[in-house]
């Protein structure tokens, strides 16, 4: 399909009362794809979906048209979508360590590229602490600097292991024994329902 037909299709997927905060709908989609002004129309595409229970192939017909258009960082976001719908994801405030507490000496990537570990309680059959994997997208920032602080988005490598996590619970985040980070959770939302997609 080209850009246009994804977008088209994409655009079907979205149920007709859906809005952005702005009061953006999939008519102004719609008029945007008219004028050709592609880009604008995925840019919307991609506000419609957040928040709110979309079909994989929504975000899989986005990530197509994005790639097309050369968009990467649009691309990685909804390929980053498509994984919270096949995976769950969760949202929680992480506050980094400042410089010189940490291993860490430079900014922590914000697109997806990053998959630390997190301490979610789970310990071992020694009794030692074990970690669980998850990726991290940083929402609205490229990068979230050391000692600063950002709502981000993880995506578990095992879903299975943070089916206890629970709102307001206290995680930690770690790149070796020290902790990097510590977060908040906000939001926790498991894997889609096959029917669901």
């Amino acid at each position: 399909m080209d850009v246009l037909e994804l977008l088209e299709s994409a655009s079907l997927l979205v149920p007709a009362e859906t809005a952005t905060e702005n009061d953006m709908t999939v008519q102004d989609v719609w008029d945007h794809l008219a004028h050709d002004e592609w880009e604008i129309a995925l840019g919307l595409l991609e506000e419609l979906g957040d928040g709110h229970s979309i079909p994989l192939a929504f975000f899989e017909k986005l990530a197509d048209a994005a790639e097309q258009l050369r968009l990467e960082r649009s691309a990685a976001w909804c390929h980053w979508r498509c994984s919270e719908i096949r995976s769950g994801v969760i949202r929680a405030d992480l506050t980094l360590r400042p410089a010189g507490e940490g291993r860490r000496t430079t900014p922590i990537p914000g697109a997806g590229v990053l998959r630390p570990m997190w301490d979610i309680g789970h310990l071992s059959p020694t009794g030692e602490r074990a970690v669980s994997i998850a990726a991290l997208w940083v929402e609205n920032m490229p990068t979230l600097e050391l000692g600063g602080q950002a709502t981000v988005r993880l995506i578990p490598l095992t879903p299975s292991h943070w089916t206890h996590v629970q709102l307001g619970q206290q995680i930690t985040m770690h790149e070796d024994r020290t902790v990097a980070g510590t977060a908040v959770v906000l939001e926790v939302h498991g894997p889609a329902s096959p029917s669901g997609e």
